[in-house]
């Protein structure tokens, strides 16, 4: 049976619908895909950036701790050298003022006198040599040998040993120091230094732990500052 024209036309338009169909589920799920694809990369992106951004915060904070703990570090540091200058101001305080009562005693003769004699007589005893030479300031130059005269006799009954006691009048200590003298062995290689600047040293080397724990405490923290 031959198909007429309407039925082709109703054929046509029937395929014609049908392809239209087609195309238009194949284009939604063309773009269910891409919005899926869409989605899915944006969510990846957007995780990427989130664990770049986070990463990046993570290290600045990491930079910040560390430079906070530097700036202490400096601080402590700081405050540390401050402290020991604060000690050290006032030993060297202290020591002045032990010099400036060590010049007053040597205002005093009789006092003096009596420092002298027992200076020079150390001095015997810490060579223990038959002969020894004496430098004094020009000054004191009477004293010492008072000192002298008074203490060979006392040297010669406590060692049994003579000594010959020569003051050096070419070479005199400086007028500018406290006092005192320096005892040297015959040929002038070992010395005895018993000037009161070398004895105050030497007494303030010694007693330095107790000069420190009586001006700032026996304190346990402290011994890092030292």
């Amino acid at each position: 049976m031959a198909l007429t024209d309407a039925d082709v036309q109703k054929q046509i338009k029937h395929m014609m619908a049908f392809i239209e169909q087609e195309a238009n589920e194949r284009v939604e799920e063309i773009l269910a895909k891409g919005d899926e694809e869409f989605n899915i990369e944006k969510s990846r992106l957007v995780q990427t950036h989130r664990v770049k951004i986070m990463d990046y915060y993570e290290k600045k904070e990491k930079q910040i701790e560390q430079h906070k703990k530097i700036q202490m570090s400096q601080l402590k540091n700081q405050a540390r050298l401050k402290v020991l200058k604060a000690r050290d101001d006032m030993v060297t305080d202290l020591l002045n003022e032990a010099r400036q009562r060590i010049a007053d005693i040597v205002k005093d003769p009789d006092r003096y006198t009596k420092l002298l004699e027992g200076l020079v007589l150390q001095g015997f005893y810490q060579l223990l040599e038959p002969k020894v030479t004496i430098r004094c300031r020009q000054q004191d130059v009477d004293m010492v040998q008072a000192a002298v005269n008074k203490n060979v006799a006392v040297y010669k009954e406590t060692v049994k040993s003579n000594i010959t006691v020569r003051i050096d009048q070419d070479h005199f200590l400086p007028s500018n120091i406290c006092g005192g003298v320096e005892v040297y062995n015959n040929n002038g290689k070992i010395k005895v230094s018993n000037t009161l600047e070398s004895r105050l040293d030497l007494v303030a080397q010694q007693m330095m732990p107790e000069i420190r724990e009586t001006l700032f405490g026996s304190n346990p923290n402290r011994r890092f500052l030292d």
